[in-house]
């Protein structure tokens, strides 16, 4: 029976032993949570400004991509308008319109004028006959056409 009484004892023991330490043991807690507190918020810190680079990596990574797009879009902008103003040019040189009309080239083949260039002194002398409107609505026509030399 002795054992059984000294198991009762012992616990007894060891309970009053926890008793006497349970504020050392609360100071250490607390000094635990403090100290898990500061590593929680300097970790926090620590991510938002690793989150911040990567924000700033993206979005430099972003803006060199838009600007080779804005780079290859004013390339091909460019040689479009190189294109429009070489035709622009040609259209000038050769008008849409290549032919007379029927009664122009009539009137013409009356005075002697045939098919091709026309010197402008022939013509001339040609549209003698016509009034000022008349002639000057031929050599649009003529010159529409591309048979003014």
């Amino acid at each position: 029976m002795r054992d059984a009484a000294r198991v009762p004892i012992r616990q007894q023991t060891e309970r009053n032993s926890m008793e006497k330490n349970e504020p050392e043991i609360a100071e250490r807690l607390e000094a635990a949570i403090a100290l898990l507190e500061r590593t929680l918020n300097w970790l926090e810190e620590r991510q938002s400004t690793l989150t911040g680079e990567v924000e700033k990596i993206s979005a430099t990574v972003e803006q060199s991509r838009r600007e080779t797009e804005l780079t290859e879009k004013l390339a091909t902008v460019e040689q479009e308008l190189c294109e429009l103003k070489a035709a622009g040019v040609q259209s000038i040189l050769t008008p849409l319109r290549r032919t007379l009309p029927v009664a122009t080239s009539e009137m013409l083949a009356k005075r002697g004028i045939g098919d091709g260039p026309v010197d402008v002194r022939t013509l001339d002398a040609a549209l003698t006959g016509l009034s000022l409107e008349q002639r000057i609505a031929v050599k649009t026509q003529l010159l529409r056409s591309g048979a003014v030399a």
